[in-house]
């Protein structure tokens, strides 16, 4: 497994923002398949916030995650960016690929000089809480409850010992 950007893989696009929008569309107000195509598209011109990488096993598409500078309109007053858009096929999962690409997120958070990552999650806060995320905040998006988590990059990146070249490829 390795992790790279979604701008060497453009062909990969529709399917992530069918995966994307299935997962999370009913959490958001007018997020249509065609909003989450273009949001892709557009991280695909850029390795910078926002952008979204992938875990690939040869040319199969495994995986992503996004690094964003809003993850939800009802969340913007929480501060920026936010870590989103994890998401595993069914049939990979089980095999570290979360792991590695939430970590692959957060070094090149810190490489962008990102001093406070964010996300929220509906069902994985233990997952996020044995990567070094600490817990905010619990509170409702559109009705779900959902709890808000942050990480320091820089410090995480320090805690692990992982140099920072390394975030972008991994072996399995």
């Amino acid at each position: 497994m390795r992790i790279e950007a979604i701008g060497r893989h453009p062909a990969c696009i529709g399917s992530l923002a069918r995966w994307h929008h299935q997962e999370w569309g009913a959490l958001y107000d007018d997020w249509t398949l065609d909003a989450a195509t273009a949001e892709l598209a557009g991280h695909a011109t850029r390795t910078s916030v926002p952008t979204t990488l992938l875990l690939m096993d040869g040319e199969d598409l495994l995986g992503s995650v996004s690094l964003l500078v809003e993850d939800a309109p009802a969340l913007q007053d929480r501060g920026s960016p936010w870590l989103g858009s994890l998401f595993v096929l069914p049939e990979a999962r089980g095999r570290g690929g979360g792991r590695v690409l939430v970590e692959a997120a957060v070094a090149h958070a810190a490489r962008e000089g990102v001093a406070m990552l964010r996300l929220f999650t509906l069902w994985h806060e233990d997952f996020y809480a044995s990567l070094g995320w600490q817990v905010e905040e619990r509170t409702s998006l559109h009705g779900t409850p959902v709890v808000i988590m942050s990480i320091r990059p820089a410090q995480r990146l320090a805690h692990t010992g992982a140099p920072p070249d390394t975030a972008w490829t991994t072996h399995d």
